[in-house]
């Protein structure tokens, strides 16, 4: 898509969160699922909804106008490539 819609101007990117902070998260996954998830990731918690939402504004302001088809891992760091 991002080779589609280029020549358009249409940049098409995606946000990979991975598990979020949220009432959500924790209401359909006990601890012992997630508690290992969290411990394995450098930053040693979630990722919280407010730091996946900047990500997303960057996404959509003029600082990322040369940012094409592109995924960004919002991981701290638990997911890199």
């Amino acid at each position: 898509m991002a080779r589609s819609f280029g020549p358009h101007g249409i940049l098409v990117n995606t946000i990979s969160p991975g598990q979020i902070d949220t009432p959500m998260q924790h209401l359909d996954n006990p601890p012992e699922l997630s508690e290992p998830t969290t411990a394995q990731c450098p930053l040693g918690r979630m990722r919280r909804p407010e730091e996946v939402a900047a990500v997303a504004v960057f996404l959509a302001s003029r600082h990322a106008s040369f940012v094409n088809g592109a995924t960004i891992n919002v991981s701290g760091g638990l997911i890199m490539y």
